[in-house]
């Protein structure tokens, strides 16, 4: 992209287009579903309060969360609801991860849980009113992302028509929900596997009572606090249960499994893997909910940042000359990177809630994987774009009150929760070798006869990453090796690969289609610019490929950084208007330090 390619638009006002922009960011939801929970956080009882313990950080978070309660409605129905359960999660982060941790596990996990499985005439008065707290125990010590071996016992006892919940040794304690002492009483849904008459039918939930008004745990339930952690203040706790009784209402039932007072069993599936991911299915749900939580915390950081570039004044490149940060190619540069991957994924986050929530029978099972992947995509590259955040705030990005660093820490744990990024990146490629993905077919058009300007190239390259990937995966996994895992560690980097370069390309795909849904002008222009530094970053990253199979030409490869200067040079004179877009409350960045000098 040349400087004669660039439009000239600089004149546009900038209100109008942050307008333009923020409408595609938020599909026109910014002033409804979205403002409501954007005013709601910015209000003073969740300001950020300096000096606090970490157990204080995290009694606050709980008497947060019960502020949060007054306003929900309906607790279970907003557990039915994606696009407002999400909506919490992209700005509650901002403010208090901790509370966003325990309002995901709280309404998603636990009230989603509820909401998913028969009824059975349960009285959650108390739960709804918040005066007991829900949580959700599923991992345990010895049995993270193969959770579907826990060893966690619910036992039929036909002559008491319950259930005796139980760890049977230290290696099954449930580990690390919110069960300590802070917040007062509590519940969970808990997993553990339906025993009955010494027949293992496999893992289901049980609704069960944790603690007391003051938190203490009750009878045959163990609590052990477990280390502090260097994510989100919450009271991770290891869990024990012994010899628990547990009334057959406990039971979370469904066409998954029925089990009668007399103890008769039945299931519409045969497969014990199968019941066990639909008792959990809340998981998938829990995904968008990490991946809306880091996209909050990314965008508010990102706009902190880029605010900040635009103040904070260094020297220029003559005697005395004073500048701001952002003048400076060498700073603009990795903040419009982010900005173009923020706009990428914000957009396609919302393209896999709506898929998600139109989704039913046969298709969940492939918009399962991409969420799941998006999950591990988005929160990966939320904790990238807020680690060069911080670094570009310097000392003033180190300060928990300015609303980067805390948040930063918060995202490890939505890299690991509801399923660790890695083994979920493994799975999905691996199913997507078995036929999970459709390949786009190869453009027919000669790259000598195309311009990197054209946003439909940019397209197709990133189409043929995926392919090559793919190519790559299958002809390892055809391989002869030693034994079936031998087989796996050869073709699984290139089958990560592709399910990376899956979702890179849909999230590019969001780009292009935003664009085309916005005014036309200077909104359209710079998404498709956006589109295009996203774009032609991935491509410089794979453009060995693409060269050795002729996906490119040798000339396209050398003007690539070229390509790259001239996007930069339209994006930095509109940098502030991009941030805007993101639609972070002034009354919340007023109260940053670094902002309000």
């Amino acid at each position: 992209m040349t400087a004669s390619q660039i439009p000239d638009s600089a004149s546009v006002p900038a209100a109008p287009v942050s307008s333009a922009l923020a409408d595609a960011l938020f599909t026109g939801q910014l002033g409804t579903i979205h403002d409501r929970w954007r005013s709601f956080f910015s209000s003073a009882p969740f300001r950020f309060e300096e000096g606090l313990t970490h157990r204080e950080r995290i009694a606050l978070s709980y008497d947060r969360l019960r502020l949060v309660n007054e306003a929900v409605e309906a607790p279970q129905a907003l557990a039915g609801d994606p696009v407002e359960l999400t909506a919490i999660h992209e700005w509650a982060g901002a403010v208090d991860p901790g509370m966003a941790t325990i309002v995901a596990i709280h309404y998603n996990l636990f009230f989603g849980s509820l909401a998913d499985h028969e009824a059975a005439g349960r009285d959650l008065g108390e739960y709804v009113r918040a005066d007991r707290i829900g949580t959700f125990l599923c991992t345990e010590v010895a049995h993270g992302n193969d959770a579907a071996h826990m060893e966690t016992t619910a036992t039929y006892d036909r002559a008491a028509r319950g259930f005796v919940l139980n760890t049977p040794h230290a290696g099954a304690q449930k580990f690390m929900p919110n069960t300590g002492p802070a917040g007062g009483a509590k519940g969970a849904v808990v997993a553990a596997r339906l025993i009955v008459d010494g027949t293992d039918h496999g893992v289901f939930l049980f609704l069960v009572p944790l603690s007391d008004s003051d938190g203490s745990p009750l009878p045959g339930v163990e609590v052990r606090p477990l280390p502090q952690t260097a994510s989100s203040p919450v009271d991770h706790c290891a869990t024990a249960f012994h010899d628990v009784r547990l009334p057959h209402s406990a039971l979370l039932q469904g066409d998954h499994g029925h089990l009668t007072l007399d103890g008769e069993f039945t299931s519409a599936l045969g497969s014990p893997r199968r019941r066990f991911l639909q008792s959990i299915g809340r998981v998938t749900m829990g995904k968008l909910c990490m991946t809306a939580h880091s996209l909050g915390v990314m965008r508010h950081a990102l706009d902190v940042a880029m605010r900040y570039a635009h103040t904070r004044v260094t020297s220029g490149m003559t005697n005395g000359q004073r500048i701001p940060l952002i003048a400076h190619r060498g700073h603009h540069t990795p903040l419009l990177d982010a900005v173009a991957t923020t706009y990428a994924a914000t957009l396609l986050q919302r393209s896999v809630v709506r898929q998600w929530d139109r989704a039913g029978g046969e298709e969940r099972e492939a918009y399962e994987r991409l969420t799941a992947i998006t999950k591990a995509w988005i929160t990966w590259r939320s904790r990238a774009v807020m680690t060069e955040c911080r670094e570009r705030c310097g000392a003033q990005g180190l300060i928990q009150a300015n609303g980067i660093a805390l948040q930063l820490a918060s995202i490890e744990g939505t890299i690991t929760a509801e399923g660790d990024n890695t083994v979920i990146m493994q799975k999905a490629g691996g199913e997507m070798l078995l036929g999970g993905v459709d390949l786009k077919p190869e453009s027919e058009i000669a790259p000598e006869d195309r311009e990197l300007t054209d946003p439909q190239f940019l397209q197709d390259l990133l189409a043929d990453i995926e392919r090559i990937s793919h190519s790559r995966a299958k002809a390892r996994l055809r391989q002869r090796a030693a034994s079936p895992l031998a087989r796996w560690n050869a073709s699984v980097t290139p089958a990560v690969a592709l399910a990376d370069a899956h979702v890179h390309r849909l999230a590019a795909e969001s780009l292009l289609t935003a664009a085309d849904q916005v005014p036309s002008g200077l909104p359209t222009d710079l998404l498709r610019a956006l589109h295009a530094l996203f774009a032609l970053r991935r491509v410089a990253a794979h453009s060995g490929d693409l060269l050795a199979r002729g996906r490119v030409t040798a000339a396209q490869v050398e003007d690539l950084p070229d390509a790259v200067d001239a996007v930069l040079g339209f994006l930095e004179p509109h940098a502030l208007a991009l941030t805007s877009a993101f639609g972070v409350s002034e009354a919340l960045l007023e109260t940053h330090p670094m902002l309000s000098a």
